[in-house]
């Protein structure tokens, strides 16, 4: 037996104009997944319910995918029917994910939970004359009877299924996110996402919240970055990130990498950089 392959896939690409042409650069670039952007218009999800189409196109080129939802996911929005619409959904890209799961048992890792990726939405501040006072934070419990709701629905959803919602890191997480992620952590659906160049570009201001649940980290995204001044998503190489700590620690975890560029070239470079180092 060799030593495991560890798991390296592409986000959906703005200069890729379809799925195929997303698909014909991670096949050609001898990675294992696409990541689907919910962000996009091709990538909401009536159009990821097209599971034969889906299917069909990683079939053909062996590979896999994961699922970014949306980055304006707000499942704690005061106004119920927005809510409501978030969580249909999650619930909808849940199902989704467990109609593709045969794909990951093909050409991924079984060890792996397939990944649906989320932010946490920081909701709305209001400016006062010497601070900014963010709503969820004054209103904490209705924030968190809303977390309440969305985590045992989704162990509902799941249920047995290998699927974890993992949460991403952004521009820091707030105090009242940290705790409303600590309840979701007490839920064995849930896990977390280390994006690698946003904690970096917020000079690391999230790395003792992450190395605190090390143990619950699922997923990366991997790109290069630097703080001042601050940037992300830069090819793996051209920022001042300790790339080698944090590709061992991924894979000490066990963890699937989306090689996070937003240009074909920079995902080249990146995946260049990465060959070297095996070598």
């Amino acid at each position: 037996m060799g030593e495991k392959q560890m798991q390296f896939g592409m986000p959906t690409l703005i200069e890729n104009r379809t799925l195929q042409d997303n698909i014909d650069l991670c096949k050609s670039l001898n990675l294992q997944f696409v990541e689907l952007n919910m962000n996009f218009p091709e990538y909401q999800v009536d159009k990821l319910e097209e599971i034969d189409t889906l299917m069909a196109a990683a079939e053909k080129a062996e590979i896999y995918y994961t699922i970014h939802l949306d980055e304006n996911l707000n499942i704690a929005d005061f106004n119920p029917l927005v809510t409501d619409a978030y969580l249909e959904t999650v619930r909808r890209s849940i199902e989704v994910m467990k109609k593709l799961m045969p794909l990951r048992d093909r050409f991924g890792d079984k060890t792996q939970p397939l990944t649906l990726n989320m932010h946490m939405n920081h909701g709305i501040y209001i400016t006062l004359p010497d601070r900014k006072v963010q709503m969820y934070d004054r209103d904490f419990n209705t924030y968190m009877a809303s977390f309440s709701s969305f985590r045992a629905m989704c162990e509902k959803w799941i249920g047995d299924s290998d699927i974890r919602i993992v949460v991403e890191n952004t521009d820091g997480f707030r105090e009242y996110e940290k705790k409303a992620i600590d309840y979701l952590l007490e839920s064995p659906v849930f896990g977390l996402t280390w994006d690698i160049g946003h904690s970096k570009a917020t000079g690391e201001k999230d790395v003792p919240y992450i190395r605190s649940h090390e143990d619950r980290l699922n997923h990366f995204h991997i790109h290069d970055g630097s703080e001042v001044p601050p940037r992300n998503h830069l090819a793996l190489g051209d920022g001042e990130i300790d790339l080698a700590s944090r590709l061992d620690l991924a894979k000490k975890r066990n963890a699937r990498c989306v090689l996070e560029t937003k240009t074909i070239a920079a995902l080249k470079t990146s995946v260049e950089w990465l060959k070297h180092k095996a070598e």
